[in-house]
């Protein structure tokens, strides 16, 4: 993978990151500190499952 592919990624993971983080604060009924920290994690992990899941798919 070469620098532009990987900043390429990088950008998609963020942005998948940034949906779902707003998807989970949207849901949630109450934000403290531990909510925060569980959603950002959690969306983290569905962002990269759905970066290699369209990669899985796409062939790229």
């Amino acid at each position: 993978m070469n620098r532009r592919a990987a900043l390429r990624s990088a950008l998609e993971v963020l942005a998948w990151w940034a949906a779902l983080a707003v998807l989970w604060l949207v849901l949630i009924s109450t934000v403290d500190t531990l909510e925060l920290i569980v959603g950002a994690a959690a969306a983290l992990v569905c962002a990269v499952a759905a970066w290699r899941a369209r990669r899985a798919v796409g062939g790229r």
